[in-house]
């Protein structure tokens, strides 16, 4: 009879769990890849897009308010041409201001984009010598900003009258209080409208100093609001440390006493 073959049976061990180390370093590898990506895609980027970006890592919650109008910012000639043409688009596809588009002039110059408010006969945008908007005028200051808003430049805002002096007479309220108070009540509903409170860097009276037609320096559209974009923040930030160039007549602001020219008659407030 010959023997059964004898079996022996080891246990096997198993080894044990190797743990989630593997997860963390292959989540250190992806976090890795995709900080390379993103350095690659901002390298081969327009300068506008880094400075967006770069502007995003300094202020989070200022970047966020960038939108689509003229893009990170209106910098270059381009570029406010193409902020003028969105404003156009979006200010006179409102019916109610399609029909005064005529007075609304927007020209990109040295210094930005000026959007002017030109009054007619008929006052639109401010009532005879008051410096309170009318409807109209508010409902076209409210769409403008709501638009600047959204870029990271900075604005003027100057206020001009026509040489038709104040009834107030010398010594009283004259066309420098009132284009200056203009000027300080379109910054107000602005800012209360979308146009940031640091974004305003200057409000400017200048009565009927600045005429728009010296020729005839009564003419109604002598009367306006300008609203300037500039070009870059940084021009701003030359602006506010900025004196007057010689024999160049420095923004004027409300000062009683003052006045465009003296009354020779009494006629119509602006």
């Amino acid at each position: 009879m010959s023997t059964p073959p004898i079996i022996i049976k080891r246990p096997v061990k198993h080894s044990g769990h190797h743990g989630g180390a593997w997860k963390v370093a292959y989540a250190d590898f992806v976090t890795a890849m995709m900080a390379l990506f993103i350095v690659l895609w901002i390298m081969n980027s327009s300068k506008q897009v880094q400075e967006a970006v770069g502007g995003y890592f300094k202020d989070p919650i200022g970047a966020n308010k960038v939108g689509s109008a003229g893009g990170a910012g209106a910098e270059k000639k381009e570029d406010m041409q193409k902020l003028k043409s969105e404003l156009e688009q979006t200010v006179f596809k409102q019916a109610d201001l399609a029909k005064i588009k005529d007075q609304i002039e927007m020209t990109v110059t040295p210094e930005g984009l000026r959007i002017e408010l030109l009054e007619a006969e008929t006052p639109t945008f401010f009532n005879t010598g008051r410096s309170d908007p009318t409807p109209q005028g508010k409902e076209l200051l409210i769409a403008i900003a709501h638009e600047l808003g959204k870029i990271p430049n900075y604005i003027s805002i100057e206020g001009h009258t026509d040489s038709r002096p104040y009834p107030g007479g010398p010594g009283g309220y004259s066309n420098w209080e009132l284009s200056t108070d203009r000027a300080n009540a379109a910054r107000r509903l602005m800012q209360q409208s979308g146009v940031r409170k640091d974004q305003v860097v200057q409000v400017r009276g200048f009565a009927d100093q600045r005429p728009r037609k010296p020729e005839n320096t009564e003419d109604a559209s002598n009367r306006r609001i300008s609203v300037i974009v500039r070009h870059k923040k940084e021009d701003a930030d030359e602006t506010k440390g900025s004196k007057p160039a010689q024999g160049s007549k420095p923004p004027q602001e409300s000062k009683p006493g003052q006045e465009s020219k003296p009354a020779q008659e009494s006629k119509p407030a602006h």
